[in-house]
């Protein structure tokens, strides 16, 4: 357990921005979309400049350039690291935390969810501070059902949450958990560092903290920001 407070926390930050956007069935990748005047990943990116003691974005190594030349544009060049990132996610963070200073805590965030907000990444450091790690949960609001080989069966919403990032971890519990080999079950941090055996803690995510993959989710976002600006 840490002694200090979250305002003297080094909080480094992983961004991952792998995405090519078939879903979105854009001309370029989903991050470079824009939310009125500006990408997607520059969003997300000045949601943690300042709250963070440096940034890594994670970019396949074609993208480096067009993300130079909106860093230049924008005045976000020296503001943060990039590094190319892997075939997958986890391939991809592993990178990232190969490029990161020093720090006690990593949050590692989707580059397509533009709109955390400081109060919940200041949330996520607290709990991360307290136990060693941080996972944002979000309550169902949806009815689900579960596929059986007889068909579907009703499951129990009050026992399901979305998980959604920042994910925060002390930073050498998560490179730690990153020695390992990848596997199928990785599908965020979370599971890559529940395979040490550590027991995760939790906060209250955000219905806002929505990742876009589709031009649906691009309209909402852009409502969301409108709405925020009045």
């Amino acid at each position: 357990m840490f002694a200090m407070g979250v305002s003297s926390t080094k909080l480094g930050v992983i961004i991952v921005a792998g995405g090519v956007g078939n879903r979105m069935g854009a001309s370029v990748p989903k991050q470079f979309l824009k939310i009125g005047e500006k990408t997607i990943l520059e969003i997300t990116l000045r949601a943690f400049l300042g709250r963070s003691s440096e940034v890594v974005v994670v970019l396949p190594g074609d993208q480096h350039e067009r993300w130079a030349a909106i860093c230049a544009e924008s005045g976000l060049l020296g503001t943060h690291k990039v590094c190319s990132g892997g075939a997958t996610r986890f391939e991809s963070v592993r990178c990232g935390l190969g490029v990161l200073g020093e720090c006690d805590l990593v949050a590692v965030h989707d580059g397509v969810r533009p709109l955390v907000s400081a109060e919940m990444i200041d949330r996520g450091v607290e709990v991360a501070l307290a136990g060693g790690s941080a996972i944002p949960l979000v309550e169902a609001v949806d009815s689900f059902r579960v596929a059986t080989e007889g068909g579907f069966r009703v499951a129990d919403r009050s026992k399901l949450r979305a998980v959604q990032t920042p994910q925060i971890f002390r930073t050498d519990l998560l490179r730690e958990a990153y020695q390992t080999e990848p596997q199928p079950c990785f599908t965020d941090d979370a599971t890559v560092v529940e395979r040490l055996g550590v027991e995760l803690g939790y906060y209250a995510g955000e219905r806002s903290n929505i990742k876009i993959t589709t031009p649906e989710d691009l309209v909402i976002a852009e409502a969301l920001i409108g709405a925020s600006a009045k």
